[in-house]
């Protein structure tokens, strides 16, 4: 279930990124500024910020399965009309409808998470879920854009597009949305109803933790990678075009690599997330200043050092919806974190249109042009440290007023410590640490509530 799940993230991503890497190539097809161009992609993030919400909704409500094949039908369609595109409101529907298909699937292979594996694992299997859905970079920056340049236009998009086909027949074959038994659809509700769920859901102060944490450790990469990394390479780096797909790879290849010690990290310390989020924000701040201050093109050690730093965002992001997980019941899972991926959604809508408008008063592709816009990331990085230490605050004051509690493993057979040296000593803490946990309510007593439970203390801080 989940190997799938996951490739039709790969190919999702890959549909999101193939015009970043074809930004170029796209402007010359339809004989467009760099403000129309960054336009492209700004429509498709709005369309995908906007349909977040509705999306978690309709995962509660009809299950990841089917909204997984609902979200392959609009990335093949839109694809498809991006292939046979000669104008500019052909390319602007197509961009319509990749952004309807890519606002589903991560919502709807997050919600598979959960169901399928053991509450201990979620940390890690998300953060494997979104490193491994990264390799659709590396599919757009190598074999899309060699196809692109030796097949032509169409038939590159044509390709991508019956890759989320494929992935859309896959999905009908394997996909089920729990164990037997183990999903129930949520109940269907009125507008008013809908309404008091999502102030519900914005309410708790761990969903708007994790909201302003994914913002600012999300969207620098993802302007990056979706439209500005390839032209600001090539364009104000004067690097080759096989030297800007390299780099673009091994941005992938860090996510890969730092994705599963961050998920490591995440289940080890629950306590500490709100500071690695903050660690993520000051790591992209200090190495985009280091590139910007550099008065020609920067070392090539320090643009490999800031694809690395780029990288930690994605894995660093995921903690925004492990500290949502872990803040509301399962029923409001898939609207919870919806919520949260808006937030990195939003800052990268608002730094893309604001950017092109930049480049376009100041000549297009220049350096110049592209190190004033790289600036307006500075603003959104604040907008986001003072969210997180705000909510972290509130977050606390939450958490102090529950009753005190004890830990409790759930089973009462473990395996021998002398039979298992000191790493399996480890081991048997670190699966202690997610099993279950025993509130001593003083009214009604011992009361057990497992790990993700809006009653859990560690979810919120």
């Amino acid at each position: 279930m989940w190997a799938v799940g996951v490739l039709t993230y790969v190919l999702t991503v890959m549909q999101r990124t193939s015009l970043g890497v074809a930004g170029l190539e796209a402007a010359k097809r339809f004989g467009i500024t760099p403000g129309v161009l960054a336009a492209f992609v700004f429509i498709q993030v709005t369309v995908y910020v906007a349909a977040q919400t509705p999306a978690g909704l309709l995962v509660d409500r009809f299950g990841p399965r089917i909204m997984l094949i609902v979200s392959g039908v609009f990335l093949t369609a839109g694809q498809l009309v991006l292939a046979s595109a000669t104008a500019l409101p052909q390319a602007v529907l197509a961009r319509v409808l990749v952004g309807l298909g890519d606002s589903i699937v991560f919502v709807a292979v997050l919600g598979l998470v959960p169901r399928w594996f053991a509450a201990r694992r979620v940390p890690v299997i998300t953060q494997l879920t979104t490193i491994l859905g990264q390799l659709g970079q590396i599919l757009s920056a190598v074999p899309f854009l060699i196809l692109l340049h030796h097949a032509g236009w169409s038939t590159a998009f044509g390709l991508a597009a019956a890759g989320s086909a494929l992935a859309a027949l896959l999905v009908v074959a394997v996909v089920r949305n729990a164990p037997a038994g183990g999903w129930s659809p949520a109940p269907s509700m009125s507008a008013r109803e809908i309404g008091r769920q999502l102030r519900e859901v914005w309410g708790r102060p761990g969903t708007r933790l994790g909201f302003f944490g994914h913002m600012g450790t999300q969207f620098s990469m993802m302007v990056f990678a979706l439209l500005w990394g390839v032209p600001y390479l090539e364009s104000a780096q004067h690097l080759s075009a096989s030297a800007a797909g390299a780099l673009m790879t091994l941005f992938v290849l860090g996510m890969i690599c730092i994705g599963p010690v961050v998920g490591m990290l995440t289940s080890r310390y629950p306590a500490r997330r709100s500071w690695m989020l903050l660690a993520v924000i000051a790591a992209d701040a200090l190495i985009w200043t280091a590139i910007l201050a550099c008065p020609g093109p920067a070392p090539r050690w320090l643009l490999v050092l800031l694809v690395l730093v780029l990288s930690a965002g994605g894995p660093g992001s995921v903690i925004g919806f492990d500290i949502a997980r872990t803040s509301n019941p399962r029923a409001n899972l898939g609207v919870a974190q919806a919520m949260v991926n808006m937030g990195g959604f939003s800052a990268t809508l608002f730094v893309l249109a604001v950017m092109g408008a930049i480049m376009t008063v100041m000549g297009g592709f220049t350096p110049e042009a592209f190190r004033l816009a790289w600036l307006v990331q500075y603003p959104v990085w604040l907008v986001a440290v003072i969210g997180v230490l705000v909510m972290r605050r509130e977050a606390r004051g939450q958490d102090a007023k529950l009753p005190r509690r004890v830990r409790e493993p759930e089973h009462a057979v473990r395996s021998v410590p002398q039979q298992l040296g000191p790493v399996g000593r480890l081991r048997d803490e670190l699966l202690d640490q997610f099993e279950q946990w025993t509130v001593i309510d003083p009214l009604r007593g011992p009361q057990e509530r497992p790990v993700g439970s809006p009653h859990d203390r560690i979810g919120t801080e």
